[in-house]
């Protein structure tokens, strides 16, 4: 069972450096969301990719989880933690929502 949940959350610049493209909300409104469900004790606002291993340490991450669109990407961690890549959810993709969000916002 998780006693703890902590959740990275990339800051803008991250965000769109990494990834290419722009995330429908600003880092502040992303952390509100995360924060705002009862299961995540913690929102850490990640910077660098870099952290990800002083977060683990520091923290006492036991077990770090992604999307298994990123298959092997994390392994580095295996070395201070658990990392356990979790399939996607059918039918459900981040253009898929942001399309919706899109329609929302222009309604």
């Amino acid at each position: 069972s998780c006693k703890n949940l902590k959740k990275n959350v990339l800051n803008k610049n991250l965000f769109n450096n990494k990834k290419n493209k722009i995330s429908y909300y600003n880092y502040d409104e992303r952390k509100k969301i995360l924060e705002s469900c009862r299961y995540v004790d913690l929102v850490i606002e990640e910077n660098s990719w870099e952290q990800k291993i002083r977060d683990v340490q520091e923290l006492k991450i036991d077990i770090f989880v992604m999307g298994d669109d990123w298959n092997g990407k994390f392994d580095f961690l295996k070395e201070y933690c658990d990392v356990i890549y979790l399939p996607r959810t059918k039918g459900v993709s981040s253009t898929m929502t942001r399309t919706h969000l899109d329609n929302i916002k222009n309604k």
